[in-house]
């Protein structure tokens, strides 16, 4: 699997082009500005994209679904938990097949309820759930600090240390870490119970 990882927008957003290298299919995952940048991207390595794929339904990684798939024909992929138009669901568990490549999708709430990251070939997209030494905000409408809790030590902390984070901003001191050195250093990743965590969240 190759990873474009494009900064775009005035919000230090990542958009990816994620694509297997034998069949040259692709998916884009949270397209919000800058698409022409995204498009040149497809092009220019000669991609097919097969899907848009959501992390969360927030418009900084929406807003440029429609375009996308227009100018594709790629099906947008998103929660079961998200009311925003999409063309296929997927829940905890869910598998989405770009070529040969596999991402296998987890459910992740806490920034919001419809939050997924994927997971596939060593590298993990955690969208607004994890920052480079951070993670995203839960005071917005279906944030939750107790869900994040759930999700940060009862999901990604139990995944292998070597798998290459890619988040939904680039809010830390690097564009990518490794989920290991997150568990070392990232304040929200530091083991505390859960009301702690929630006092330190805001909550």
């Amino acid at each position: 699997m190759k990873v474009h990882q494009l900064p775009v927008g005035q919000m230090q957003n990542f958009c990816y082009v994620v694509s297997d290298e034998e069949t040259g299919k692709c998916a884009v995952i949270d397209p919000s500005w800058d698409l022409d940048t995204v498009m040149e991207t497809v092009t220019r390595n000669g991609l097919s994209a097969e899907y848009v794929i959501n992390t969360h339904h927030h418009f900084d990684h929406t807003v440029g679904n429609e375009a996308i798939a227009g100018r594709t024909g790629a099906r947008i992929i998103q929660h079961e938990e998200s009311e925003l138009k999409h063309d296929i669901t997927v829940r905890d568990g869910s598998e989405i097949r770009i070529g040969s490549t596999m991402l296998s999708v987890l459910h992740t709430p806490g920034h919001s309820r419809d939050s997924i990251c994927l997971v596939g070939d060593g590298k993990i997209f955690t969208g607004d759930t994890l920052f480079v030494g951070s993670c995203g905000r839960v005071d917005l409408p279906g944030g939750s600090a107790r869900d994040l809790y759930g999700s940060i030590f009862g999901v990604l902390y139990r995944l292998d240390d070597s798998l290459v984070v890619y988040c939904g901003h680039d809010y830390g001191t690097s564009p990518v870490s490794t989920l290991g050195d997150e568990k070392k250093s990232n304040p929200v990743m530091r083991r505390v119970g859960e009301e702690q965590f929630v006092a330190m969240m805001g909550g």
